[in-house]
């Protein structure tokens, strides 16, 4: 049962990983990529958290953590930038 779920996760961190890159890639705007760059952040991390679950270890805790950091430092950085030009 855990490798069906496994399989289902990868999947869906995939597709959700590929379109966050189309749209750094192709996004209109900056806020557009910062934003994909923050969800696939994001991705990753959620990818992180599955391998732990599966293997039932906490090695990658403290990288999770360092990049939810920099996820939301990057975030809130680029929207007091946009807000000052406006």
């Amino acid at each position: 049962m855990m490798q069906i779920v496994l399989v289902v996760v990868s999947v869906i961190l995939s597709l959700a990983a590929a379109g966050a890159i189309y749209r750094m890639a192709r996004g209109p705007s900056l806020l557009d990529r910062v934003l994909a760059a923050d969800v696939l952040l994001a991705i990753i991390a959620a990818g992180l958290a599955t391998d732990m679950a599966i293997n039932r270890h906490l090695e990658n805790l403290m990288l999770m953590v360092a990049l939810s950091v920099i996820g939301f430092i990057g975030s809130v950085t680029v929207a007091r930038f946009v807000s000052d030009k406006r």
